[in-house]
């Protein structure tokens, strides 16, 4: 299998759970020393394990979120609008019961998707569909060896009854449009990626099958190898047109996948492909696997774990796992055993003895490529016209709905918009209960009490450096800001390392409860780092990703403290960016006042060095995050002229909340930022 590197220079390497679907009690005795993020790397040959589910409800939950991620990590969060195919089906050759055509569709205006189509012959419809990825082999869909054929099993199938829709990997047999290393880091800012191009090729190959007249679009089922079991199980998950699948020597829970088109920025941040291939459930499963590759273990590792969750559906009889003694393959006896679980559960009064392969010869290449002897069409477009494309489409998109001054807009774009940033940042609000506190110093000064301790959410590792002044005396019911400097808590002291500086102390003589914390990688909460790993973003957040979850949790942490009313936010310099999307995802803050620092909010360079997690132009950015954090009240500060706000200006007058939000070219002095959050 192809292996490709995709490294984002300067991104920290962080860790999650290695255990994935209920929380684990990994740290009974509270946060560890030292904050796990910095120590441990997820990647793509670590082994994983699954915990199960205890009900159906909290599976469903689950498999609700995990496909959102999903579609978040392709780019397809909200859904992009669905343009014509323009379907090109030619050059019919008639066999021995099948026909084989050749065909071409544009997945995208402009770009295409080659393969075959092959038919029964001599039969009537409707038909029961397939398609049909697949994996890393020299000649693609074309390979036809003793250890897999494309051009087999498509015969077989079609021999039997089906129609069966064979298509090109990017980059590979006649898709050439773009090499299989298409993307980079300004395309990952927009969800776009290669598996995600993938997956989107996929949802459209069952699109176009639905498109023909003999397909029974209530049986369409989806088989690959390797690479194409990886998409095999990627469109199961978020397509439920796929009715019957079958993943080839792929499900595993070592080896995650090792092509930059499996390995989408997100898509397995806390979670891996057991977990992602059991969201086929109910539908009827087959996992074939190998002796001699990564599949070994299938029998008794993956194969057990999926079949819980099948299970708390009643349906364990739709689930099933057969192993080869063979090296990866997709070969006869594999392909065999596919031809009889999806004789099983698509195919009409047939019996086993009807689905053994029967001997094939597969069509020359002459016969079976796209554009041989053909020109290309002509409005087909480069990685660069493609990628233009889609982030002008995603631009289209995001002002479908914005704010227009009518009813219901964020109640829409909260439906379409907040899923996409919380997926893009890989980070949540969490509950009040689920942050614990550690290590507890106190101390005390003028009109003033404080505590420094360590925050961090139960189960996950994380260690937050926090700093809380009390103003003394207190009332019963307080309001506390949260404060937040790039340099972290120590910017905000004093002359002494406890005592609070100018702007604290406004806050304190006002009556409020402040918190500091040193966000992940900023003042004490430094520190070195695990060595680097492929396709980091793909199992790993970001700094930024964690900075944002730091201060989500310390705005949990306050919301569930008994002494406070009310709790708002302030970012200071480069972390008012910061806490400006943590706004978005935290409903529960009062009110919020951020320096944006002269951000160019209309740059890709600008969010690649300064603000990078990947799919957050798509999801919107920091402009979501002002329309989900409408209509509390909103201060944004030192725009100087760069950081553009027309936008989240119409969110709030459409709402007739235009006094909520204030802006400033200026930076404002601390004294103006305290009387706003009064």
């Amino acid at each position: 299998m192809k292996r490709h590197s995709a490294r984002v220079p300067g991104l920290v390497l962080v860790s999650v759970l290695m255990v994935f679907g209920r929380a684990a009690s990994s740290f009974p005795q509270g946060p560890p020393s030292v904050d796990r993020r910095l120590t441990q790397v997820c990647d793509l040959n670590k082994v994983y394990a699954f915990s199960g589910y205890r009900t159906r409800e909290e599976w469903l939950e689950r498999a609700d979120y995990l496909r959102s991620q999903i579609l978040a990590s392709a780019g397809l969060l909200p859904m992009p609008p669905k343009s014509p195919l323009n379907p090109r089906v030619f050059g019919r050759t008639e066999r021995d019961g099948y026909t084989v055509e050749k065909v071409y569709f544009e997945s995208h205006p402009g770009f295409l998707v080659t393969g075959n189509l092959y038919r029964p012959r001599n039969r009537s419809g409707p038909f029961p569909a397939i398609v049909s990825p697949h994996g890393h082999w020299t000649y693609g869909r074309l390979e036809d060896t003793d250890i897999c054929s494309g051009p087999g099993r498509a015969i077989n199938f079609a021999r039997q009854g089906y129609v069966v829709f064979t298509y090109d990997m990017v980059g590979y047999g006649d898709s050439t449009q773009l090499t299989h290393s298409f993307g980079g880091h300004r395309e990952e800012l927009w969800g776009i990626s290669l598996a995600g191009l993938q997956l989107w090729d996929s949802i459209r190959a069952v699109d176009f099958l639905c498109s023909l007249p003999e397909v029974d679009q209530e049986r369409i089922a989806a088989t690959g190898e390797s690479g194409g079991g990886t998409q095999t199980f990627l469109l199961m998950a978020v397509d439920p047109r796929i009715k019957v699948g079958a993943p080839v020597n792929m499900v595993s829970a070592h080896m995650q996948g090792g092509c930059l088109c499996e390995n989408a920025p997100g898509l397995r941040i806390d979670t891996f492909n057991v977990e992602l291939a059991a969201l086929a459930a109910p539908r009827p499963l087959l996992l074939v696997s190998a002796t001699g590759d990564w599949t070994k273990d299938t029998l008794k590792v993956e194969y057990p774990a999926i079949k819980s969750i099948y299970k708390l559906f009643d349906a364990e009889d739709r689930v099933n796992a057969v192993q080869m003694n063979a090296p990866h393959n997709y070969n006869k006896e594999s392909r065999e055993a596919v031809y009889k679980w999806f004789g099983r559960w698509l195919l009409k009064d047939v019996d086993d003895s009807q689905l053994k392969e029967k001997r094939f010869k597969a069509e020359s290449l002459t016969d079976l490529l796209v554009f041989y002897g053909i020109e290309h069409p002509k409005n087909l477009v480069d990685a660069d016209r493609l990628t233009n494309y889609l982030i002008a489409d995603a631009q289209r998109q995001l002002d479908t709905i914005k704010p227009d001054g009518g009813d219901g807009w964020l109640k829409e774009f909260k439906m379409r918009m907040g899923s996409a940033l919380e997926h893009s940042l890989a980070a949540k609000l969490p509950a009040g209960a689920d942050v614990e506190v550690s290590n507890a110093r106190s101390f005390k000064g003028p009109g003033f009490t404080g505590e420094r301790f360590f925050i961090g959410r139960k189960n996950e590792g994380d260690r937050v450096p926090a700093v809380l002044w009390i103003p003394s005396p207190r009332s019963r019911e307080l309001v506390a800001t949260l404060v937040v400097n790039e340099e972290g808590s120590q910017a905000l002291a004093g002359s002494s390392k406890d005592s609070p500086g100018e702007f604290v102390g406004a806050l304190l003589k006002s009556g409020q409860l402040v918190l500091s914390i040193d966000c992940f990688q900023t003042g004490e909460a430094r520190g070195n780092r695990a060595p680097d790993v492929k396709y980091f973003t793909t199992y790993n957040r970001t700094d930024l990703a964690n900075r944002v979850q730091d201060i989500l949790t310390a705005v949990a942490y306050l919301r569930n403290r008994e002494d406070v009313a009310r709790a708002d936010l302030v970012g200071q310099e480069r972390a008012g960016l910061w806490c400006l999307l943590a706004r978005g995802l935290a409903p529960e803050i009062g009110r919020t006042a951020v320096d944006v620092a002269q951000f160019d909010n209309t740059s890709d360079e600008a969010f690649l060095k300064e603000l990078f997690s990947p799919g957050l132009r798509r999801a919107g950015d920091l402009r979501a995050a002002v329309a989900l954090a409408a209509p509390s009240r909103l201060l944004i500060h030192n725009t100087g002229g760069r950081f553009r706000t027309e936008w989240m200006d119409n969110a709030y007058k459409s709402l007739g909340r235009g006094n909520a939000f204030r802006l400033s070219t200026e930076k404002l002095k601390d004294a103006q930022i305290v009387e706003w959050l009064k």
